[in-house]
């Protein structure tokens, strides 16, 4: 009996068997990754294993809480000889500074809070590496991502994971339609990251139980500020940090030191209120602090807007969603008025504390899974 044109013949939507179905797998080391190209090489797939080396890892080997460093490069290649599928290391040194780590350093200097993984994702992983996958004739390149991909009745859609703790939506609502169509991520239906090792173990997986990257890759002690002073000598001026108010409360040693929202450590005790940074006066040098109150946000203008719905942004005047702010926390309801193709304004029917320039907006279909997209805060209020 003929198969209906929209029956699957392997777990990976291709309409042959899995040995004739080759697979770029994005290896970083991790267990997530190793899982991914485990488990599909037990059902039978013709998997190729790809680690980009982004950056010099002697600094970050074998420190825990960073990814893609030399041990970590290790790991992948050691699971793919324990498996049984050819592993490539690529090295992207200078793709990845040019694309993610001078534009980070940029934006810190300018008093924005980057997200380099957005970057490294969309310039990086999903560009250049995707393409390396076609290169290697692969029908599709898979990653250990936390999130869902689903067709839909205008083609592939981006879910949330099935679990939520472990959904990493928010870094990735700058892939394309055309990346959609060649991406695949099998762990996000798995209801937690426990399932995640269980498999590794039942696979043999040395890394099974191998600690999940915490810090920026590049920067694998979290100490953004040092990184940026290496980076951009002598760009870390002295300057003032005044109330809002326009009292001079005391001085600091960097802007850079500083991030809208940030209570501790901003060297001014003995103050009878809690004072939080509110604003980031980079061309005078100075940090503005003020009452909480003042980190209220109601409205957030967006810009580089990667739109993933069935119809195009500007086709309506306003669009009833949920939005993201900070990985960290939760949707809010927001209506989203579209300025242009690409840009737009949120306003948040409950205020946000502590939103930054540099940060993304993510876009979610209200009391749903599904990824409309998202783009970039470009300035605060």
């Amino acid at each position: 009996m003929p198969l209906d044109e929209n029956t699957p013949l392997n777990s990976l939507g291709f309409a042959k068997p899995p040995a004739e179905t080759r697979v770029v797998v994005a290896m970083s080391g991790g267990v997530d990754s190793s899982v991914v190209a485990a488990q599909l090489a037990a059902e039978g797939y013709d998997v190729v294993g790809v680690t980009l080396q982004l950056y010099d890892h002697g600094a970050a080997l074998a420190k825990k809480g960073a990814c893609c460093a030399g041990r970590d490069i290790h790991d992948a290649r050691r699971v793919a000889e324990e498996v049984g599928f050819p592993h490539y290391v690529l090295d992207y040194e200078s793709v990845f500074r040019d694309a993610v780590i001078d534009e980070f350093a940029d934006s810190y200097l300018a008093g924005a809070t980057p997200v380099p993984c957005i970057r490294c994702n969309e310039r990086v992983k999903f560009r250049d590496l995707l393409e390396t996958a076609r290169d290697l004739d692969a029908d599709c390149m898979a990653t250990g991502h936390y999130i869902q991909r689903r067709v839909g009745a205008q083609g592939p859609e981006l879910h949330c994971a099935a679990d939520a703790g472990r959904d990493q939506s928010y870094f990735l609502f700058s892939t394309t339609p055309e990346q959609l169509a060649y991406l695949r991520f099998p762990l996000g239906h798995l209801g937690s990251k426990a399932e995640t090792r269980a498999l590794a173990a039942r696979h043999g997986l040395r890394v099974a139980d191998k600690p999940d990257s915490q810090d920026i890759c590049f920067v694998p002690d979290g100490n953004y500020a040092g990184v940026i002073e290496k980076l951009r000598p002598g760009a870390a001026e002295p300057g003032e940090i005044v109330h809002a108010d326009g009292r001079v409360l005391g001085t600091h040693n960097g802007v850079i030191h500083y991030t809208i929202g940030q209570r501790r450590g901003l060297g001014i005790g003995g103050l009878e209120e809690p004072l939080y940074v509110v604003r980031l006066d980079v061309d005078s040098h100075r940090v503005i602090v003020g009452p909480k109150d003042m980190l209220a946000t109601r409205t957030v203008p967006v810009r580089e807007i990667n739109w993933l719905g069935d119809t195009p942004l500007t086709s309506r005047s306003e669009w009833h969603v949920s939005v993201k702010l900070r990985s960290t926390r939760p949707p809010r309801e927001a209506v989203l008025r579209p300025l242009s193709e690409t840009g737009a304004e949120v306003e948040l029917l409950t205020p946000e504390e502590g939103v930054s320039p540099g940060q993304a907006c993510v876009v979610y279909e209200t009391g749903g899974t599904r990824v409309l997209g998202g783009g970039w805060i470009w300035r605060g209020y």
